[in-house]
């Protein structure tokens, strides 16, 4: 296998310490793949993007899929991110998507990103799934007095407001170093492992065959069909799709070496907070919040009183790396908000979000290779772009036209040095934690 983490980013046989597992109720248990079989299409990866094209495919074109899952359905990113359902899954901006693809690209992306969301919505909706969601909106908190200057410049979307730094506490978002923000009406935050959870017996409602523990070690092309082998069998398929994003094999297909870049992100979750804390510090809203960092934290108070704290820059999976990863987010934690200090890490674990050498999401054919798609790429926002991500690109496995947006269908570039992301990540992210500290 070909991944750029040591073997304990990819350990299907332990789940991480996480809040979402510790609350999550009765686990989806699915059964390993077995002995020989054919199947229309074979789906590689149960989160979020795989479960919603197997979904697609059933429910609008009566085609019967067949799951298959390293570990059990949401054990990766799907089920170990912070639960929030809003736009992004790409580092693209919108005049930089225009430069590149045209302006009608950029139109059609932040149309997807609004649909993406609507999809999660409606996801929870058909198939009863209680994710545990909070209220409307999303929080950019600016960082820098020049982060808030470039908000201020900016023009505002249809139902945005631009809050400035002395109205924070007043709104119950105020945290130190913290200079103003934009608060969108987009989104909303969940239990992301719920809302795994609940897909997958939504799929196997649907008569879908889903299997965990079934990583697929190999992948070969067998004249019009493709063959998937796992430890205990053999699929045939006459598509494939590759919806693994960070935790993917680049050797399946060796096309994905050097496109994609996995990132090491970590949260950590508090005990239940006290009324007085929450005041004391002059944070009380459950709006999911990010701040303008390029090296950037997310947090928000979950519907228990717990607070979350996520941040990225990761640079290894290593037992010791985490705990010293853990150590660093915490200290940026209670400097940010030192009401919470005495509040302990209740529940620590990181995971791996997915980078393209393109900045954006692919969603589409892999190139040169009949019947292979992927869907992966999501940027750390993959809880409503990887859900409709999966259903449009469930269009084209049917055989019909690829209605997923133009940006994400275009090849994806390599990264330059592929063999040294791991090194060039460290000097990065030595570079970018400066700037930021720069404002």
């Amino acid at each position: 296998m070909a991944r750029l983490y040591e073997s304990d980013a990819y350990d299907t046989g332990h789940w991480p310490d996480s809040h979402w597992r510790a609350s999550a109720g009765a686990a989806v248990q699915m059964p390993p793949f077995e002995g020989e079989a054919e199947t229309d299409v074979a789906i590689i990866g149960a989160g979020y993007a795989g479960m919603n094209a197997a979904l697609e495919l059933a429910e609008r074109f009566r085609i019967q899929a067949t799951v298959l899952e390293a570990g059990q359905p949401g054990w990766g990113a799907s089920g170990r991110n912070g639960g929030f359902c809003c736009r992004g899954g790409a580092k693209l901006t919108a005049q930089q998507i225009t430069r590149r693809h045209g302006a009608a690209a950029a139109q059609e992306w932040q149309t997807f990103e609004r649909a993406a969301i609507e999809r999660v919505r409606d996801n929870l909706s058909r198939y009863e799934i209680d994710a545990e969601t909070g209220p409307e909106g999303e929080l950019c908190m600016a960082h820098s007095p020049r982060a808030f200057a470039r908000m201020q410049a900016a023009p505002l979307e249809p139902g945005a407001e631009l809050i400035p730094r002395g109205a924070l506490g007043e709104r119950g978002f105020h945290a130190a170093g913290l200079h103003g923000a934009v608060l969108s009406p987009h989104g909303f935050p969940l239990h992301p492992l719920k809302y795994a959870q609940g897909l997958a017996r939504a799929v196997h409602t649907a008569g879908i065959a889903l299997h965990g523990d079934s990583a697929v070690t190999g992948l070969s092309r067998k004249g019009a069909h493709w063959l998937l082998e796992t430890a205990r069998g053999r699929l045939q398929a006459r598509s494939v799709l590759i919806a693994t994003n960070g935790y993917s094999d680049e050797s399946l297909p060796p096309w994905l070496h050097g496109r994609i870049f996995p990132l090491l992100s970590a949260i950590l979750v508090t005990r239940p907070l006290t009324e007085g804390e929450c005041a004391d510090q002059g944070w009380t809203s459950r709006v999911m919040a990010y701040d303008s960092r390029r090296v950037l934290h997310y947090y928000r108070l979950l519907p228990d009183g717990r607070f979350l704290f996520g941040g990225r820059g990761g640079v290894s999976a290593r037992a010791a790396a985490l705990t010293g990863f853990h150590a660093t987010l915490r200290r940026e934690f209670e400097a940010m908000f030192p009401a919470f200090a005495g509040a302990p890490t209740e529940r620590y674990w990181a995971g791996l979000v997915c980078m393209t050498g393109s900045w954006r999401p692919f969603c589409g054919p892999v190139p040169d290779q009949p019947g292979l798609f992927a869907a992966l790429g999501w940027h750390g926002n993959g809880v409503a772009a990887a859900s409709e991500g999966g259903r449009r690109i469930a269009q084209a496995l049917a055989g019909g036209a690829n209605p997923a947006p133009a940006i994400t269908q275009a090849p994806l570039e390599r990264f330059p040095l592929p063999s040294l992301r791991r090194p060039l990540k460290r000097l990065a992210v030595g570079a970018a934690k400066l700037a930021d500290r720069l404002g």
